[in-house]
């Protein structure tokens, strides 16, 4: 069993954060180029990618931080409150308005996103981790996607309706969300990270865990080659079963799953050969952004939101102020000056990122 740290695991985990970053950031949600948006419905743009590849990473983390670690009331107690901490900063995303402290109706105040997701994630694949065996979490990982696909498109609803995976209404997803979380979502019918799209995303991070057991077992050559076949296998089925259960981020469909953890297997195996078989560390920018991910991730948000809340004048925040002043009023090009502003964004948090690392400051939640 290995005890080195992986450093193609760090760059994925990196390169993500990095991505979730520029694709939050626009200088202007009007103007932006198609790759750095989600798809309207159904289909798989490079932004839809971003959230599953981070739950997977999640589901390597497992496998390599708990692999020597017993399922006792210790182990499971850090489990449970690491996984509280991610759905408490979650929390206070939400909460944070031009008023917080202070909320002026906690009966609209959105409950589910994308740190509650992971926490809830983390917590399930962690226990399944610790409790089964290799093949029993990939029967698990079979059985939720085929249990998910049977009811998403099988099962009528209870008002009798057959779900329909055509529509962001008449489906199984946004019946159940709508109905436990009603005006806690992000959305009046519709939540990206509801609750029972929470379930296939376990299988996601389900992806990772079996990955990070192929990472810590045999040679460095013959796992390249496993990583390169499965994420081929899993592209193959991915968009095979898009012909009848199409692929959606927005219900968290079981194509969408293989799809989405066959092109994380893929970019891994490409990090995997540089950075572990041929030793060339070339990407070490993104270990920066990798030691501190859910800090970082955390910020950005937070200050996002500060930008968009703070008034400059009548008619502007500083957000607005900031892209117009300093790219919009000079670039014609109104999306390429949107996109530089993410870009710059971004350059901050990878100097913040930096910073860090060369003071060895290393926030864990």
């Amino acid at each position: 069993m290995t005890t080195q740290r992986i450093q193609s695991v760090d760059t994925l985990r990196g390169i993500t954060i990095v991505a979730m970053i520029l694709v939050n950031n626009p200088g202007t949600w009007n103007k932006v180029y198609a790759p750095l948006l989600h798809a309207d419905w159904h289909g798989l743009t490079p932004t839809d990618l971003v959230f599953p590849f981070f739950l997977f990473i999640v589901g390597i983390s497992i496998a390599l931080a708990y692999q020597n670690k017993t399922p006792d009331n210790k182990t499971y107690k850090k489990i449970i409150v690491r996984s509280l901490k991610l759905i408490g900063l979650g929390l206070l995303i939400n909460l944070f308005t031009p008023n917080f402290p202070f909320i002026e109706d906690l009966g609209t105040v959105r409950i589910p996103g994308v740190l509650q997701r992971i926490g809830i994630v983390f917590l399930a694949a962690s226990i399944i981790f610790l409790n089964f065996s290799t093949k029993a979490i990939s029967l698990i990982t079979v059985s939720i996607l085929v249990g998910y696909y049977l009811l998403t498109g099988f099962t009528p609803l209870p008002n009798g309706a057959i779900p329909s995976f055509e529509n962001n209404l008449n489906n199984w997803s946004n019946f159940v969300d709508y109905h436990l979380l009603g005006k806690h979502m992000w959305r009046e019918f519709y939540d990206p990270e509801g609750f029972l799209g929470t379930i296939p995303s376990i299988a996601t991070s389900l992806l990772g865990v079996l990955t990070g057991k192929i990472l810590t077992s045999t040679t460095k050559y013959k796992k390249e080659k496993i990583l390169l076949g499965t994420s081929f296998l899993l592209l193959l089925l991915g968009y095979l079963w898009n012909l009848w259960y199409p692929i959606n981020k927005a219900t968290w469909s079981s194509s969408y799953v293989i799809t989405s953890g066959g092109w994380a297997l893929l970019i891994l195996s490409i990090t995997y050969y540089i950075n572990d078989v041929k030793e060339k560390n070339i990407s070490k920018i993104f270990t920066y952004v990798s030691r501190n991910a859910i800090v970082v991730y955390f910020l950005s948000m937070i200050i996002a939101k500060s930008f968009y809340h703070i008034k400059i004048n009548d008619t502007q925040n500083l957000h607005g102020w900031l892209y117009n002043n300093l790219l919009a009023n000079f670039i014609g090009d109104t999306k390429l000056a949107s996109f530089l502003y993410a870009f710059s964004v971004v350059g901050c948090y990878l100097f913040l990122s930096f910073y860090l690392y060369r003071k060895k400051i290393f926030f864990k939640v």
